[in-house]
């Protein structure tokens, strides 16, 4: 009698989860909004400073494009690998998952390694004009986003050592690293754009 009465409530259990959708890829997808809105921001300020000013950027504030230029090859190219991470999983291939992966969060450590050195070697700082207070805390707010994204990636790998906690039917943390990826490039090439490529005209 009691196991009868454990099985329908485990049954009422189940269906009970199964009416409830899972909201959680939504919320990110909320969450990235609400972030475009704040770099938005951000890009409309630098852009209304940018027009109030005759030279742009002011004198001794030039930005060099070798480096960057190879940071943005390095970080819009890890968007061509991390979607193969999440093929992986769809083919309950953990392993391949965790490489792609593992490659992503490598090309993205090494755009950050390449954005501190530049940081360093540029010659000045945060104080010096309007032009470099902005070039700072965009990259800056971009930089701690590449970050968090390390992060989201290397928690998908340590989960993923858990058997059976990713599979072909339960993937949803890896699609949303996945996503927050490909946002951190989008925000990243508008950047590159704004702070690299139209200073030069």
């Amino acid at each position: 009698m009691q196991s009868t009465v454990d099985s329908q409530a485990t049954a009422i259990a189940v269906d009970h989860v199964h009416e409830h959708p899972d909201f959680r890829v939504l919320g990110l997808l909320v969450f990235l909004i609400s972030e475009s809105l704040m770099f938005g921001g951000l890009f409309a300020a630098y852009l209304l400073l940018r027009s109030m000013n005759e030279q742009w950027p002011p004198e001794g504030t030039e930005v060099e494009l070798l480096l960057p230029t190879i940071n943005t090859i390095i970080l819009i190219s890890s968007s061509f690998i991390i979607p193969y991470g999440n093929i992986a999983i769809k083919k309950d291939d953990v392993r391949a998952m965790r490489q792609w992966y593992w490659i992503t969060a490598a090309m993205g450590a090494v755009f950050l390694g390449g954005q501190v050195y530049e940081d360093l070697t540029l010659g000045y700082g945060l104080r010096t004009n309007v032009f470099a207070n902005c070039f700072y805390v965009m990259t800056g707010f971009h930089g701690l986003h590449v970050f968090v994204g390390i992060l989201l990636i290397l928690g998908v790998i340590w989960r993923s050592r858990r058997s059976g906690h990713y599979s072909a039917q339960k993937h949803t943390g890896v699609t949303m690293a996945d996503i927050y990826w490909h946002f951190v490039d989008v925000i990243w090439i508008i950047l590159f754009t704004l702070l690299y490529i139209l200073t030069r005209f």
